[in-house]
């Protein structure tokens, strides 16, 4: 297997790294609440030159460029540690160009392209997380309207966010993901109330309380009660970028700074320590390149972006967890590099999928465990 990119690949990373030049002093990807004017800026210097809509068609603006060439953009984004991939230009304006109308494109499109207009997924509820097909937030439509109550919870960065991308009931209670709709609500709009949950590492989620909300039925997305198939369409999109190799390659390069800083570099127990990490690195890096291999084939990719998540997440918990082994009390102190690491760790178990899951659908499509594949 050749796992090296072409000539104009590698000419097109070398650009991405010397535009982050400017914003590597930014951590939007561990602070972004904190620093959220700069990063917008960020996201809007990059919709200048065409890289939000990278993979978007052409006749929406976008530049039709393979999976391979975002893929590069954002490793390049998380192992700068800028940011995040945004939501808007990702599975927001994908199923939009998928499903919107000609109204909604020419609305929602332009502003999300040039990095203006950001959302937030408000998906989970307090008991409906894993299980989004028993959420219970309510859509009730009146005539050109709907009126939305319900709950939602853990939504990230919805304090800076200008719309929720909003999953609601809109058929019976026992209609499962067969009753679902997508619905695009004003964070401003009144009844939308917001309660921050901090975090572990100072930042926070959400908690998002909608009472009587209006909504035009105009930003309802897709047909009504038709959600779960346009969901599973964008994220299908997207798992080539969900979790990129160079955050967890660049965690490690960061504690190999902060072994050497605290004189441990030659002790021989360190030394295999963090050797065993980098051959665990190196295998975070090939999941993400068999995930990017999958979607170039125009394969589905769901058991190799499960593992790739699985991985992610176990590996950066690895990574941080050794250095608080290796160096004691000094790595937990409030302010310094491991410790917002590990801090940060601790819910990368649960964010984009809980890992029990994303273990079960291995099981199950993977390897044809547990019943039915």
């Amino acid at each position: 297997m050749n796992f090296a990119f072409g000539r104009e690949e590698e000419a097109f990373r070398h650009e991405v790294r010397a535009f982050l030049a400017d914003y590597r002093d930014l951590d939007g990807f561990f602070r972004q609440g904190r620093v959220w004017p700069r990063v917008k800026a960020m996201f809007q210097a990059m919709g200048e030159r065409g890289w939000l809509s990278l993979a978007w068609p052409r006749e929406h603006g976008g530049s039709d460029a393979s999976a391979v060439m975002e893929f590069l953009l954002w490793d390049e984004v998380a192992y700068a540690r800028a940011a995040r991939n945004p939501l808007a230009a990702g599975i927001v304006a994908r199923t939009l160009i998928r499903h919107g109308s000609a109204e909604q494109h020419a609305r929602w499109l332009p502003p999300i392209r040039s990095g203006h207009l950001h959302f937030s997924l408000a998906y989970s509820e307090p008991e409906a997380g894993s299980d989004l097909a028993s959420l219970r937030t309510r859509a009730s439509r009146q005539g050109e309207r709907y009126v939305v109550n319900g709950r939602k919870i853990w939504q990230s960065y919805a304090q800076d966010m200008d719309c929720l991308w909003l999953l609601c009931r809109t058929g019976s209670s026992e209609s499962r993901g067969r009753g679902l709709s997508l619905l695009i609500v004003d964070i401003d709009a009144p009844g939308v109330q917001l309660t921050p949950h901090p975090t572990l590492d100072g930042e926070q989620l959400n908690e998002v309380l909608l009472e009587d909300v209006e909504v035009p039925v105009e930003n309802r997305v897709g047909p009504e009660d038709g959600a779960w198939a346009l969901m599973s369409e964008a994220l299908a999109d997207e798992r080539h970028i969900q979790f990129p190799p160079g955050r967890v390659r660049r965690d490690l390069e960061e504690m190999n700074a902060w072994v050497r800083e605290q004189g441990l570099a030659d002790d021989p127990h360190v030394v295999r320590r963090m050797a065993d990490l980098a051959v665990r690195v190196l295998e975070v890096e090939m999941h993400g390149l068999r995930v990017l291999d999958a979607m170039q084939k125009g394969l589905p990719a769901v058991v190799e972006a499960a593992a790739n998540k699985v991985a992610h997440s176990v590996v950066c918990q690895e990574i941080a967890r050794a250095v608080v082994d290796l160096a004691g009390p000094e790595a937990l102190v409030e302010g310094v590099r491991p410790s917002l690491l590990w801090r940060q760790s601790l819910w990368e178990t649960i964010g984009g999928g809980t890992s029990e899951v994303m273990r079960g659908v291995v099981a199950r499509k993977g390897l044809g465990l547990g019943g039915r594949a």
